[in-house]
């Protein structure tokens, strides 16, 4: 039986808001992975961040972990599993683990268009130069520590998460259509993500590295787009409150919630439901085959 390390990274590339990221997802989205991936037995898993995470200092939100701080917390879990089972068996499960490095969304939503610090800094242009240079450095310190089977889902249709259609519609209460401009700036920005993790995979393509890019994007258009092919009878605002608006912590035990998450494809005006992660995990299977060099 094949054994293989699940390290899932999901952040915001440069929050200075942190927005808050819900623990309980990444621990579905491993659930499933071992739903499909079931000759193999899943030997360890790390989540580097419960809280989202940072580059710069936060304005606003103090419960958020940088990167170079997950990176760090990452070298201390390598230095306490070689206390336990040895430097060479160290090596291996670190070479084989299969790492997932989610960011973008947030940097965009938050701190490009809520937020305007970044605009009054960057075009748009030059602010995607930026973000990729920083998914550039971290993606090389990743694999200076080991790494080499590495999945970056891009971005999803921005335009059609629930609050930027509150935000930005011109009637937020009867047009809930998505936002075509911003979706279309996600778009822009996986082209040349891409192009970035593809030049990333010929330079260290010599040292067994797997690095895929996990197209997220026309999977949630399908899903938003096309939700009754897919079981969905909501896809225009969450299933948390009243879906337009609330997010991440404010959404908790205290909140109204629909009677039945499955019926909607976002569980608040930010993040997807459960049943959108399977259907994820399903539509990377065949990536994900690759990079594990199953």
């Amino acid at each position: 039986m094949s054994t293989v390390t699940i390290i899932i990274m999901k952040t915001s590339i440069v929050t200075l808001v942190g927005m808050r990221f819900i623990y309980s997802t990444s621990h579905e989205v491993l659930g499933f992975l071992k739903e499909f991936f079931d000759i193999l037995k899943i030997e360890d898993y790390i989540m580097t961040d419960a809280e989202g995470a940072i580059f710069l200092p936060t304005l606003f939100e103090k419960n958020v972990i940088s990167l170079s701080q997950q990176l760090e917390y990452f070298k201390q879990y390598k230095g306490k599993l070689e206390a336990k089972i040895g430097k060479e068996r160290t090596k291996y499960v670190i070479t084989n683990a299969l790492f997932i490095v989610c960011a973008g969304t947030n940097d965009f939503i938050v701190n490009y268009y809520t937020v305007p610090i970044r605009r009054r800094s960057y075009d748009l242009h030059a602010y995607m130069d930026f973000l990729l240079k920083q998914v550039h450095q971290f993606m090389e310190d990743l694999l200076e520590e080991g790494a080499r089977r590495i999945g970056v889902p891009g971005m999803t249709p921005i335009g059609c998460l629930p609050i930027v259609i509150t935000l930005y519609s011109s009637n937020p209460i009867t047009n809930r259509t998505c936002i075509e401009s911003l979706s279309s700036v996600a778009k822009d920005y996986n082209i040349r993500l891409q192009k970035e993790l593809y030049s990333l995979q010929l330079n260290h393509s010599k040292s067994g590295s797997r690095i895929a890019y996990l197209d997220s994007y026309t999977l949630m258009q399908d899903i938003v787009t096309s939700s009754s092919k897919f079981g969905f009878e909501v896809s225009d605002r969450g299933c948390c409150g009243t879906g337009m608006m609330e997010a991440a912590f404010i959404c908790n035990r205290g909140s109204v919630i629909c009677s039945n998450t499955s019926n909607y494809v976002f569980w608040d005006s930010i993040h997807p439901t459960e049943r959108v992660y399977y259907l994820a995990v399903k539509a990377f299977r065949r990536t994900l085959d690759f990079i594990i060099n199953r």
